[in-house]
């Protein structure tokens, strides 16, 4: 094979030849074999025989060239190609599943003394079956408490006689603002901490930190969130302590109780303690679902150091610095202790979480017997080597010196991390854009003269391809512009297809079988796809060589990846390295098969070698799209009533169908036809989409094996209105209902008939977050939701708030002071009237923070024996209006004890369905103006 390049004076003989014979008349080998021998000459050098034609001709029939002609005889046939696509996923798919499901390596090497997950499992049971265990409830404060502080001092008669063992238990009080769910300022009162620090028997200036919580959600034992990582952190604990190997540095085992109550005890620990400031860097250990693997999702700030200190220990890795960027981001609506410790602590650090199944996350369900065994050994395998790493290295001592720059990391199947410096992948995603500008300025850049393709003259069939550079140019952004084209409709044909599914209430069908939005909006998205192509083929290239069209779709499929990691590259973002990824081994893959392609045209040689040079990109593509399925998919049903959960999945899915369809669209252009394929996927798209039409998928699922329950909140309630002068000017009760999905309460009408839409609750527009007892700052994530009238509630340990002090301040502002009390959690709303303004407070940093809408929202707990709460607001006052400055409303949360339960909460809990979690509790609002 060998490239030639025609003279302007050769190509007017073969372009006047051909017009003098006529279209129908095919070259000759003769006139062929005469007209290279010319040009052979002419350039002084020998070469091949061939045929001549264009690539992009005409007329495909006899009349056309041979390049053409011969391209058109070897089309792929559809079955095969449709066929073999589906298998090459679904192997890779599965290569996916295997990987997830070896959660332990069982080859690995250990230590002497290893981590026994069996133990850990012990006290995972122990303290999950205290049951629920709220901040401020004794189960929290006292059972396990107790239970912690038993099993320490246990572990401390066992330890080994270098190491020394110190055991504190930590009440801090205090208050900080955030900016998660809007924003909005926390204050804690006497919340529990139990630390210990184990460190060599002669003491230690640096340290490690690692965190878990043991208090959960209301209603839930909290199992892996997040009972299992301080069981994993007492058996941690127990196997360092027994260590003959010492420690160069202390260890510290934060056990916090208020973690529920957004990140509050890890702030009183890290802002009061005083072992806190010989903390070097954390470990914290979370859960975003229930069991598999535990996922490294934030490191950091900066110090890469942290991350290789994972990388060279972890026996079972799973991380990826794509969660770490997503998670970031605020896309996920959830936080954890990381972020107390990096913005408060300063401290650089390890986040880890469990991810699958969050269906049932901060329900009922999350109990220790869903959590396997070896998913307590993994975790418990990567946190005992990375503590002990960091307890015995030298860098602790030193961090500073190693804190600035980011790390690009990736497990690879799990197997192994891969891990570089930021910097590093910066040069290498730069050098992969300049291979992939050089590849495709030679293509769209190249001479005006034409480039020749020719096959060797002993072959039986000879076949040339001309490039002609205007039409490659030309063709090539045409296909560009069909290309995007065909990813937008098929975004909007999928985006149709959910707002309708959305509009006749049969949203989240797909939630308890999500192999029914692949069907429905999957197959509608790749039949899009290849339908705008085929009409393209079909209608706009008319009869273009096949092979040249593979040529130049391929080459757009390459275009599109560079320009999305020069894009990354220019956002400064770490997961840049994917789009490398998908540029550097489909460019390696152009230049290995391009010989054969050239040679026989896309026949199984070229097939086999092209799917095994995508093999890494595809299967790493679908590695992270299980992730995000796995993460976004339960989420979506909790995101609240206002974001349509259709259209989310339906454009992520439609986002995942054009990256995977990317680097095959060409084989739409090298198929004979695509007809079949279409059909096949049409039907398909049709025939779930009336299934979903006709409530065939159900949402929900109560299956013991697999539960997916629908979530409500329900509490029961008396709210109380005052005027300015302290009367009462409206009382009611009733039970308070939100359904944390999109779908509302349609579906628990039929099993509840008093919930429907008639009892649909309004907002009182002149009181703070519209009158209701939000525990959280959600409402504008949810907005419906029902008011069932019920008998009042008479809590034995009611709220009790009032005006110590109203003063004028100098700088003419009021100053007002309040002290309440009351159960474990309340929640504090203010609004300054028109004309008044909130300047300062007690609360925070001292300036207040506003939650979405404009209101304040203060979230407050407290443990046992906590004395009444007081604080100020300061309203500047422009001009004093007749209903006063500032309202103020205060809601109290009875979450645990007598007083959480009432018998009409209790009867209409009865009611629900066994494929709902109501979460309910007791709860009381009061109202004041001032």
């Amino acid at each position: 094979m060998e490239w030639v390049s025609e003279s302007a004076a050769v190509r007017r003989h073969r372009v006047g030849g051909e017009r003098r014979d006529g279209p129908a008349a095919a070259p000759q080998p003769e006139r062929e074999a005469r007209a290279l021998e010319t040009l052979v000459d002419a350039r002084g050098g020998g070469g091949g025989g061939g045929g001549s034609g264009s690539a992009r001709t005409r007329k495909r029939s006899g009349a056309g060239s041979g390049g053409a002609s011969g391209a058109a005889r070897t089309g792929l046939s559809e079955a095969r190609a449709a066929l073999g696509l589906a298998l090459y996923l679904l192997a890779l798919r599965t290569l996916v599943q295997l990987s997830l499901q070896q959660l332990v390596l069982h080859g690995a090497p250990g230590h002497p003394r290893e981590f026994n997950a069996r133990q850990a499992r012990d006290h995972l049971e122990q303290i999950t079956s205290i049951g629920p265990r709220t901040t401020g409830s004794p189960e929290n404060e006292i059972l396990t408490v107790h239970y912690l502080l038993e099993q320490i001092k246990l572990i401390e008669v066992q330890s080994n006689s270098l190491h020394k063992i110190s055991v504190d238990v930590q009440r801090p009080t205090g208050s900080f603002s955030i900016d998660f769910l809007g924003g909005f300022t926390s204050y804690y009162d006497n919340i529990t901490n139990v630390v210990v620090k184990l460190e060599p028997r002669d003491g230690a200036q640096h340290a490690v930190l690692a965190n878990c919580h043991f208090d959960s959600v209301a209603n839930s034992p909290g199992a892996s969130d997040d009972a299992v990582s301080c069981s994993v952190m007492l058996e941690v604990l127990h196997v360092l302590s027994t260590s003959s190997e010492a420690l160069h540095h202390a260890v510290i085992f934060l056990f916090n109780g208020a973690e529920e109550n957004v990140l509050q005890a890890s702030h009183g620990f890290i802002t009061q303690h005083s072992w806190a400031n010989s903390i070097r860097a954390f470990i914290n250990l979370e859960a975003a679902g229930v069991g598999g693997k535990e996922l490294v999702f934030q490191t950091g700030p900066e110090n890469p150091w942290l991350v290789q200190a994972y990388v060279s220990t972890a026996k079972h890795p799973f991380a990826s610095v794509v969660a770490q960027e997503v998670f970031q981001s605020g896309i996920i609506p959830s936080d954890t202790d990381f972020r107390i410790y990096r913005d408060f602590g300063n401290i650089p650090g390890i986040d880890l979480a469990f991810i699958e199944n969050g269906y049932i996350y901060h329900t009922k369900y999350d109990t220790a017997d869903r959590i396997l065994t070896d998913s307590i050994q993994r975790a418990g395998d990567n946190i005992l080597a990375v503590l002990k790493y960091l307890a015995t290295s030298d860098v602790l001592v030193s961090s500073s010196k190693y804190r600035h720059g980011n790390m690009v990391f990736f497990d690879v199947l799990g197997l192994f991390v891969i891990a570089y410096p930021s910097r590093v992948g910066s040069i290498i995603n730069c050098m992969v854009v300049m291979a992939g500008v050089l590849y495709l300025g030679k293509k769209l850049l190249q001479p005006k003269h034409n480039i020749r393709y020719t096959k060797h003259p002993e072959r039986t069939k000879t076949k040339t391809t001309h490039f002609p550079t205007a039409n490659y140019t030309k063709d090539f952004f045409c296909g560009l512009g069909i290309t995007v084209i065909g990813w937008f409709t098929s975004l909007v044909t999928v985006l149709i297809i959910a707002v309708f599914i959305s509009l006749i209430g049969q949203s989240l069908s797909w939630y308890n079988h999500f192999y029914v939005s692949v069907c429905l909006y999957g197959t509608a998205a790749a039949a899009k796809i290849i339908f705008i192509h085929t009409l393209a083929k079909r209608f706009y290239y008319v009869n273009a060589s096949d092979q040249y069209l593979g040529e130049v779709f391929f080459d757009i499929a390459l275009f599109v990846n560079c320009g999305t990691l020069i894009a990354l590259i220019y956002g400064g973002f770490c997961s840049a390295f994917i789009s490398a990824v998908w540029v550097a081994f489909p460019l390696l893959t152009k230049f290995c098969v391009h010989k054969d392609f050239k040679q026989h045209g896309a026949r199984g040689k070229f097939i086999a070698f092209y799917l095994l040079g995508m093999f890494i990109p595809y299967l790493y593509a679908l590695y992270l799209i299980w992730a995000v399925f796995e993460m976004f998919t339960p989420i979506l049903g909790r995101s609240g009533s206002e974001i349509p959960p259709d259209v989310v999945l339906a454009s992520i899915l439609a986002g995942c169908t054009m990256i995977l369809s990317s680097y095959f669209i060409n084989f739409i252009y090298l198929a004979k036809s695509t007809q079949k394929t279409m059909l096949t996927l049409t039907l398909v798209c049709t025939v779930t989409f009336l299934l979903v039409c006709s409530g065939t998928f159900f949402p929900y699922s109560s299956n013991p094996a697999s539960p997916k329950p629908k979530r409500v909140f329900l509490q029961h309630m008396t709210r109380t209105f005052h005027d300015l002068d302290g009367k009462v000017v409206k009382r009611d009760s009733g039970i308070w209902i939100n359904g944390f999905d999109y779908t509302g309460m349609s579906h628990i009408t039929p099993y509840v008939p008093e919930i429907n839409d008639t009892i649909r609750a309004r907002c009182e527009e002149k009181a703070p977050l519209c009158g209701f007892p939000w525990y959280l700052p959600v409402h504008f994530l949810i907005r419906k939701n029902w008011y069932l009238p019920a008998s009042e509630v008479s809590p034995r340990e009611p709220v009790h708030f009032r005006l110590i002090s109203k003063e004028q301040t100098p700088w003419d502002s009021v100053k007002l002071t309040f002290e309440a009390s009351g159960p474990s959690h309340m929640s504090l709303y203010v609004r300054p009237h028109k004309g008044s303004t909130l300047s300062q407070w007690s609360l925070g940093n001292g300036t207040p923070v506003t939650s979405k809408g404009g209101d304040y929202f203060v979230f407050y707990s407290h443990g046992l024996q906590a004395s009444a709460w007081q604080f100020w607001i300061e309203v500047q006052v422009l001009e004093e209006p007749p209903e006063g400055v500032v309202t103020v409303a205060i809601a109290a949360h009875y979450f645990s004890g007598e007083d959480k339960r009432s018998s009409q909460l209790d009867a209409l809990k009865e009611k629900f369905p066994d494929w709902t979690f109501p979460s309910a509790w007791v709860c009381t609002y009061d109202l004041y103006a001032f």
